[in-house]
């Protein structure tokens, strides 16, 4: 992405600090960004509004050891950050967590963030190994509302980030769709806040882009085989390894 100072738009700002936030932008870039960062208000509470979006995540990961050998590898890479980022601060500006926690910095530097840091913090878990992943998000606010893994190509978990609220009088459906499919399929009614594991072994392998959604339907749900409610969550697959 080129960055321009002026007369950024208030979309570009968002997507900007959201590839600051999940640390794919290039080195060179992301320290361009470090500078705005302390001028520019609106930038720094896109990147605040980033951080507390994907904050709920992160307690999906269990805390891992590292072994000598990464940890060798995050401290050359924040001595190398270190000697390339500016050091001016004020008492008035500290420097921002972001910039302090060493999981993040050394993980981008290292090369250890895939396109999405979410895919690596559910990567840090232990076995089964997760071979897709599927962040659904609120269309209204792009709020992460659920996290969706896969273990095998045959059964996938939707895991909630939250407890979603949902009228008495509905329910939530869960619904995929793979490209070359002629229309979606429902995996069933999903109770709000709760852990559904759902077997795939009467559908195709899951693929990379594979649509997933939730939708608000009758309380016994779509009766017409189709989605027939508002969207309330929804994203695609992203192959994570």
């Amino acid at each position: 992405m080129t960055i321009s100072p002026e007369g950024d738009s208030h979309d570009r700002i968002d997507e900007l600090a959201s590839e600051y936030v999940l640390g794919t932008l290039p080195a060179e870039q992301r320290i361009e960004v470090q500078k705005r960062l302390a001028q520019e208000a609106d930038l720094r509470a896109a990147v605040d509004a980033w951080e507390q979006r994907l904050l709920a995540l992160t307690e999906l990961a269990e805390p891992q050891t590292p072994t000598p050998l990464l940890w060798g590898r995050i401290e050359r890479s924040l001595n190398s950050n270190d000697r390339r980022a500016p050091r001016a601060t004020t008492a008035a500006q500290p420097i921002p967590w972001w910039n302090l926690v060493p999981l993040w910095r050394g993980l981008a530097a290292a090369g250890l963030v895939s396109t999405l840091l979410l895919g690596t913090i559910l990567l840090t878990r232990a076995a089964p190994v997760t071979t897709y992943l599927v962040v659904l998000v609120a269309p209204q606010n792009q709020a992460p509302g659920w996290v969706i893994q896969a273990s095998n190509p045959k059964e996938i978990q939707l895991i909630p980030l939250g407890v979603a609220q949902v009228p008495s009088d509905k329910a939530l459906e869960f619904w995929t769709k793979a490209d070359d499919w002629q229309g979606p399929v429902s995996l069933g009614l999903v109770k709000p806040g709760q852990t559904l594991s759902v077997p795939l072994n009467k559908l195709p392998p899951l693929e990379s882009n594979q649509l997933f959604e939730l939708t608000l339907e009758n309380p016994n749900g779509s009766q017409t085989g189709k989605p027939t409610g508002p969207v309330q969550f929804i994203g695609r697959a992203v192959k994570v390894i």
